[in-house]
């Protein structure tokens, strides 16, 4: 039974190294649309901006490990259409590639502004030229407040650029953390010289380079025109097959069951590929799991380092861990008294409780989170 991989990220990557982990030993195609070996993102606004890594470093194998493990991969290559009746996918190049499994992997695209001579950054191609940019600059513009635009900041003040935020909320990553950690993240990148400009969306026109990080768009095309049903992603189920059950969707741009939201969700990070990619090979591979991972999420900036546990949308309570002026405290969020996210600045540890205590469903009350002196261990014992 052959697998094709439409998409070559982290998500299609780990779905056909966990088949081979599996022992699945049918034929295993694995297309993606850029000209590179599959690669990680992470480092591309981190390391490399900071001349801390070769753009080689992001590669996620070797080209050698590829023909090892008996994967075709196609680098530079589309995925024009899906022929779900035929149970084959043309390429750009007019080829057809036949499946019996079919992976929607393609990732998403970065949401661009009406606006000349933006640099964004998504993909490798995009990293290169923000790098030869951002060293013939002086003065840098960033639009959005975010993961993306926050981490681009804190690379180019560290390598001596005026840099200014523009941001439209009324706070940094308003989307994603509670105000306490909105404004530590203000105060760290103020101490470093970097200006945050608040509710407002408009560049400085005297910058010599604008970079824009505003979020992304799942790139649900594919799937819509072989008639699969999409939303904010492609539709799929919780073992993220979509309405074909031949076609799994996976990643970025995959909208699933998810137990922790309570809804249906997209989430875009390198653990939900990661995860995603696994549980879609192990239902190729015939285990029939539910993807139920708990979400989790990192950002480097500075030497601050903020991990995320679960999804704290819909909270109606939020508590202090820690001191935010020793840069080491956490953010306990709750619904209706049950723990549902958890905001860990400088204590991996912690962010690692967090994760377990959110997988388990164990009891923690909001006076226990406050308390410093109780040992969270104590919950899982």
């Amino acid at each position: 039974m052959s697998v094709v991989i439409a998409g070559a990220g982290q998500a299609g990557f780990q779905t056909a190294v966990s088949l081979r982990a599996a022992g699945y030993l049918e034929p295993i195609t694995l297309i993606g649309e850029e000209p590179y070996l599959p690669y990680q993102r992470p480092p591309l606004s981190k390391g490399f901006l900071l001349g801390k890594q070769g753009i080689e470093s992001a590669a996620l194998r070797p080209e050698s490990f590829y023909a090892a493990q008996r994967i075709e991969l196609i680098t530079g290559a589309r995925v024009q259409r899906i022929e779900p009746q035929f149970r084959s996918v043309v390429l750009s190049s007019g080829a057809r590639v036949s499946y019996k499994k079919l992976v929607l992997a393609p990732g998403a695209r970065v949401r661009t502004l009406p606006l000349a001579g933006i640099s964004y950054l998504r993909t490798c191609t995009d990293a290169v030229e923000l790098k030869q940019r951002l060293n013939a600059a002086a003065e840098i513009a960033v639009i959005g407040g975010g993961f993306i635009g926050l981490e681009v900041a804190a690379a180019a003040a560290v390598l001596g650029k005026r840099v200014t935020v523009f941001e439209m909320q009324n706070r940094l990553m308003a989307r994603l953390v509670s105000p306490v950690v909105s404004e530590f993240f203000r105060r760290v990148h103020g101490e470093h010289g970097i200006e945050i400009r608040l509710s407002s969306p408009a560049p400085d026109p005297r910058a010599d380079l604008v970079v824009a990080g505003v979020g992304v768009l799942p790139n649900l095309e594919l799937a819509r025109d072989a008639g699969l049903p999409v939303a904010n992603g492609i539709i799929v189920d919780e073992y993220l097959r979509t309405a074909d059950e031949n076609i799994f969707a996976i990643g970025d741009c995959a909208e699933y069951p998810n137990p922790f939201a309570g809804a249906r969700t997209r989430l875009e990070s390198v653990q939900n590929a990661v995860d995603q990619g696994k549980t879609a090979a192990a239902n190729i591979a015939g285990r029939n799991e539910a993807y139920r991972a708990v979400p989790w999420f990192w950002t480097d900036q500075f030497d601050v380092k903020l991990q995320m546990a679960g999804l704290s949308g819909g909270a109606d309570r939020e508590v202090l861990r820690g001191d935010p002026e020793s840069r080491r405290f956490s953010v306990f969020y709750f619904q209706r008294g049950r723990l549902i996210a958890v905001d860990s600045i400088n204590r991996p540890g912690e962010h690692l409780m967090a994760r377990k205590l959110l997988a388990s469903g164990a009891v923690l009350t909001p006076e226990q989170a406050a308390d410093e002196s109780f040992d969270l261990h104590t919950i899982l014992a």
